[in-house]
């Protein structure tokens, strides 16, 4: 006999057949009409897999909902605790008259990006720009066609200087004149509204002159007075006006064949990722929404793109220069390489095509995104010092006769005395005048103030004991300061370090050339585009803009873009209602 063993339970039954009871018959312990199971073959243990509980659909529902609330209320609490952070900034020190003076120009990507990172506790700031806001300028396409909310991408210098240890003196102004012999900044109020003090002059210790660039139109005739420009807020909102107002006055009764098509050309000048980018928001505008509230109308519109090199996004990889030539022959975006702007007029654009023909093409809109030149103030800094500025797409940095420790890579202004840095579109450097380069730039210029600031502590201190009456403890001191203070007057060379390029191509597709190892890394598509969105979602400067930007995206995946024309004004309940 075998003992097998079913649902826990162990039993004894013949190994064969042998000796098996009939039905009827007594069996040898005696008991009768018992019928025996007929016996298994198996000669080892065997179990059976028990019967599996009743699935409890109710507890396992309310296990997902539990931590679903868990992560939401989380979530929540943290953006709550960020937002309040934000809000309620704490206690300031005020400025010192024994501290050095710092004055910053400027509120873009390069003076911004030194403000995050500079302990003011060092110096008494100054931040002088004709804004007191800071703009994230890769979105600005994203505000002309309505995808963003312009107060979404604008982060208001004071939210940045409120939560430094030390006041700092943000001030709304155009600066007008520096005197690098005297160390002055002269500005002025060129706002709407001024005061009875419209111009005054502050003195310096050192200043940082990130006052960027203007658009560059290259004395073309007509551009200045009939194109839109893609540099500031008020220049995306202008041109989205336009973009609504040609399709209302195409949508007009009456209008010719000849005239809606007119109205409805719009002409992009410039293949950098700007011009690629505003292309692109044009076409998503056109598809997922202008079709459906302007559908007489949507099959009418032309998107062209008009370059005077032989391709676009020369900073790219050819492979994805193709993908993006291929993606907008895809989405109808005609691409005019090798092709200038000789002239724009009210409703027509000259231009010079590759066999140097002259050609006049109807539109009605042209956006101008083709290049940067300085600003008057830049040029008149550099006219006061001819002999070391002499380069006419910005200022030079280099080293100073009179400090062999400070190199070209300092960012100091040629031909002063140290006191002044240049960074960002207004300086001539090896480097492209992007926003990834002025931000590395403003972060490494706050190490370099820690620094001289240490430095200057060093030498107060080292006078200070060498003043006193000496001795054997002071001597020691002396000694060890003088080692620390040559190690602070060694100052380390900026150094750019390349994170990639990224721009959006319209139809929910990206292109991205980052950098692998010593190669790089091309890529395009959907996936693509998801990475460019959370790149800039992580680039953003705080948590507010990070919340108003997710939030328009998804309003617009859910409810569309706004296709009226009033615009409503920084003043609550002001309505502007633009004119043709």
């Amino acid at each position: 006999m075998q003992l097998s063993r079913g649902r826990g339970v162990y039993r004894q039954r013949p190994s064969s057949n042998r000796g098996r009871k009939k039905p009827g018959q007594v069996s040898a312990d005696g008991l009768h009409g018992l019928r025996q199971a007929p016996a298994r073959q198996e000669t080892s243990f065997d179990r059976s897999p028990p019967t599996p509980p009743p699935k409890r659909y109710w507890s396992r529902f309310l296990q997902i909902t539990g931590g679903f609330t868990l992560v939401t209320v989380g979530t929540l609490g943290v953006l709550f605790y960020l937002a309040k952070k934000e809000k309620t900034p704490g206690a300031q020190l005020p400025h010192d008259p024994e501290k050095k003076t710092l004055v910053v120009l400027g509120s873009g990507w390069g003076a911004t990006s030194l403000l995050k990172s500079l302990d003011t506790t060092d110096y008494n700031v100054i931040v002088i720009s004709p804004k007191n806001y800071f703009l994230f300028t890769p979105l600005l396409p994203s505000v002309a066609v309505g995808t963003l909310n312009p107060r979404s991408i604008i982060q208001p210098t004071r939210y940045v200087t409120r939560h430094k240890a030390r006041q700092v003196s943000v001030i709304e102004a155009s600066a007008t004149e520096v005197d690098p012999i005297n160390k002055t900044v002269t500005f002025a109020d060129t706002s709407e509204i001024q005061g009875q003090v419209a111009k005054t002059t502050v003195k310096f210790d050192y200043l940082v002159f990130g006052v960027g660039a203007e658009v560059q139109t290259f004395n073309i005739p007509g551009v200045q007075e009939n194109a839109c420009f893609m540099k500031e807020l008020e220049d995306a909102e202008k041109m989205q006006r336009r973009f609504l107002d040609c399709l209302e006055s195409a949508a007009f009764p009456g209008q010719t064949a000849e005239e809606v098509n007119r109205l409805l050309h719009m002409v992009v000048v410039g293949g950098g990722p700007t011009g690629i980018e505003v292309s692109g928001e044009i076409h998503d505008f056109l598809e997922e929404d202008l079709r459906s509230w302007y559908p007489e109308l949507a099959n009418n519109i032309r998107i062209t793109l008009v370059e005077a090199l032989p391709s676009v996004l020369p900073m790219f990889s050819k492979q994805l220069i193709d993908y993006t030539e291929s993606t907008f022959k895809e989405a109808k975006i005609d691409i005019l390489t090798k092709t200038m702007v000789k002239e724009i007029k009210e409703k027509s654009v000259v231009l010079q095509t590759p066999d140097k023909s002259i050609i006049e093409v109807p539109c009605g809109l042209v956006v101008w995104a083709a290049g940067n030149k300085l600003r008057k103030v830049t040029q008149d800094l550099m006219a006061r010092l001819p002999q070391d500025q002499t380069n006419r797409r910005g200022i030079t940095v280099n080293g100073i006769a009179m400090h062999a420790n400070y190199p070209s890579e300092h960012l100091r202004m040629a031909g002063t005395d140290g006191s002044i840095f240049a960074i960002g579109d207004c300086t001539a450097t090896s480097y492209a005048p992007t926003a990834q380069v002025a931000s590395q730039q403003g972060a490494y210029l706050a190490r370099i103030f820690a620094q001289l600031a240490k430095r200057d502590s060093l030498e107060a201190r080292l006078t200070q004991l060498r003043s006193a009456a000496s001795s054997d403890e002071g001597r020691v001191e002396i000694e060890t300061i003088e080692k620390q203070l040559v190690k602070a007057e060694k100052l380390r060379p900026f150094q750019y370090s390349h994170q990639g390029s990224l721009a959006y191509i319209g139809s929910d597709k990206a292109i991205a050339d980052l950098p692998f190892f010593n190669g790089n890394f091309a890529s395009g598509g959907v996936a693509t585009f998801l990475f460019w969105r959370s790149a800039y979602l992580s680039t953003l400067f705080s948590a507010r803009n990070r919340t108003l930007v997710a939030t328009d995206w998804i309003k617009v995946k859910l409810f569309g873009r706004d296709v009226s024309l009033g615009s409503i004004d920084a003043e609550p309940g002001l309505l502007v209602v633009p004119s043709c």
